[in-house]
Formats: structure tokens, sequence, C-alpha cells
């Protein structure tokens, strides 16, 4: 079938689009869970422009600033398995992002961030931004690498999880002890 070897550029120039990058704190949570410091999603449905519109407009919905890409290009690959399974969803996310850049006169990437921000502002409500949305609320908080950037350490079976750091959350104030409830087994 192919004289040659497949090389990985040409498999991503086959697929639909390709998001690709390097994780950036070498050192952090996410990077130990990591086998490589570099990354790609591959889309079979949207353009590499389009993977990355997404991924943008999702990091302006739900903004985590030392969040590595890669979580976000996790929540691109959701979305398009969604319209892979029905053709309104990939017509809904795809006229969605030529929305954005018609907006933009041509290109919604080139605009600076604080002009995206302004463009996701105003499409709040819309059938395009509650898809993603929607979609991003599960697909960014339920991976393992969202879980390990903000510590979370997951469930540990019978009640583990409250005898195994389930207090240690600095970023939250401490409630009172009355509203504490009773701690089981205690």
């Amino acid at each position: 079938m192919f004289s040659r070897p497949l090389s990985r550029r040409v498999f991503l120039k086959a697929s639909g689009g390709a998001l690709v990058g390097t994780l950036a704190f070498a050192s952090g949570p996410i990077a130990l869970l990591a086998p490589s410091r570099s990354w790609a999603v591959t889309t079979e449905q949207f353009t590499t422009h389009e993977s990355e519109a997404l991924l943008q407009f999702t990091r302006h919905v739900f903004p985590h600033r030392d969040l590595e890409d890669a979580v976000y290009a996790l929540v691109v690959k959701d979305l398009d398995r969604q319209a892979d399974a029905d053709p309104a969803i990939l017509a809904l996310l795809r006229d969605g992002v030529t929305a954005l850049d018609r907006q933009a006169d041509g290109d919604w990437l080139a605009l600076d961030a604080t002009q995206r921000q302004s463009s996701v502002a105003e499409a709040a409500g819309s059938p395009f931004f509650e898809k993603i949305r929607s979609s991003a609320v599960v697909s960014l908080y339920s991976n393992p690498l969202a879980f390990a950037h903000f510590g979370y350490q997951g469930e540990e079976g019978d009640m583990g999880y409250l005898f195994k750091g389930f207090d240690d959350l600095t970023w939250l104030p401490d409630p009172p002890v009355a509203d504490s409830g009773l701690m089981p087994g205690a």
C-alpha cells in the first residue's frame, strides 16, 4: 500500500486536524503523568484551525492560567467525538468557529486575549457557547490530568477520602465546626 513508512507529520496531515504542544511545566503534577513533554491530539472532524479555536474558546470559558493546553485539547477531542456521531453538532461547532473568524475579520486566533475574551462573552448563552461549556465542564474536570493539576486525589473507596486529605484544601476557608457535620467512624 505505502512504499515508505508513514511519518508522524504525514499521518497528522492526513487526519482531520491536530493539536500539538509541549508541556510548559516540566516538573508539575501533569508532567509526572505524561509519558513525554510533547503531546498531540488528532481530530477526525475538525481542521487544525477549528481545533485550535475550540481549544482557545474553551480556555476563555474555563480560564485556569497554569493549566496545560493538553488538558484543554482533551475537551476538543471529546467535542470531535460528539461531532463525529452527530452532524448537527459538527455544523454547530464549525459554524461557531466560522462566525468567530468572520467577527474578527478573518482569524479569531489572531486577536489578542482581551479581544478574544470579549467575543466569548458576547457569545455567552448561544447554542455554540452552551455546547462547548456543557461538554467542557465534564471533559475538563473529569480527567486525571486535571485532577493532578488541581490536587484532587480521587475517590478512595468507602470513606477513604475523608481520612486521606479531603481537608487539605488551601484555597477555601475552613468551615465553622458546626457546619462540618459528624465525621463517620469518629
